[in-house]
């Protein structure tokens, strides 16, 4: 009975620690894993203890295997959180810009932690991507510049070592990648003027990160969205002020709430001046 229950507390622990790695980005969707042996000697546990870890992994749909080929990791993480939003986005344009909002609160946050945490290998992987958005604008291929611009959005969310930005990320954002990259993209198609100022942008986050300057990370990140705000508001003409039941979404309603007026200034009151008091004489 007792070692019934010390085998089932090893497989728990062994499944917990899996999941860590597939919520932290270790494993990424579309990775094979690596063998049960390899994972038994990590572990410190046997191969049996693995094999029930994973099919408790596959039960939940987090991984699949491949006859012949092995365990891969699915993207249940991935699509699996507000899959209806990418149709939702295509007809309500509105909702763009409260896209654009979450994205400058937790953008903003991973390019802090992404300062501060980053690994050598990530920074390599984040100069790499910024090295290759330059590429892409010198060969003006604004498809592709889009979708390296994204990517680098990616690896700076991967950088931030916190399982929950990575996973709002990944789930969010990357359901709405393609509603992305076509801001991306339609916003290079407007001018060399905005190519050259998002590519300015992207090269002072970056460097900021390199850096390991998180306030200056974060400052880059906002300011780089606040601009692809504004963009994309004057492009589809929707005013930024407002909830977005009120941009919008839906034929008629209006675009957006009027703003309330400021409330009148109130003269200042005029100063009495105050009468000299009298003396007496002695």
């Amino acid at each position: 009975m007792r070692d019934r229950a010390g085998a089932h507390g090893r497989v728990e622990t062994v499944m917990r620690r899996m999941e860590t790695a597939l919520l932290d980005g270790s494993w990424r969707a579309g990775e094979k894993l690596p063998s049960e042996r390899v994972l038994a000697q990590d572990y410190g546990v046997a191969r049996n203890t693995v094999r029930e870890a994973i099919q408790r992994l596959a039960a939940r749909g987090l991984v699949a295997s491949r006859a012949g080929a092995g365990v891969f990791v699915t993207d249940q993480l991935r699509t699996g959180f507000a899959s209806p939003w990418g149709q939702l986005v295509a007809d309500h344009p509105a909702l763009r810009d409260d896209i654009l909002e979450f994205r400058r609160v937790l953008e903003g946050a991973t390019a802090y932690f992404a300062a501060l945490r980053a690994s050598d290998d990530d920074l390599v992987r984040i100069r790499s991507l910024m090295d290759e958005l330059e590429r892409t604008r010198e060969s003006d291929d604004k498809g592709a510049e889009a979708d390296a611009d994204a990517k680098l959005h990616e690896v700076i969310a991967q950088a931030s070592h916190n399982a929950m930005f990575l996973h709002l990320h990944t789930s969010v954002l990357g359901v709405l990648r393609e509603h992305i990259t076509i801001n991306g993209t339609g916003l290079r198609e407007q001018n060399e003027d905005a190519s050259g100022l998002l590519l300015l942008q992207h090269r002072t986050l970056c460097d900021a990160i390199l850096a390991r300057r998180p306030e200056e990370a974060r400052t880059a990140m906002q300011t780089h969205i606040d601009f692809v705000r504004a963009r994309v508001g004057e492009e589809s003409g929707l005013l930024e002020t407002g909830p977005t039941s009120e941009r919008a979404l839906w034929p008629g309603s209006p675009k957006a709430i009027a703003a309330p007026k400021p409330a009148p200034k109130l003269a200042p009151k005029p100063t009495r001046k105050r009468r000299a008091s009298r003396t007496s004489s002695a």
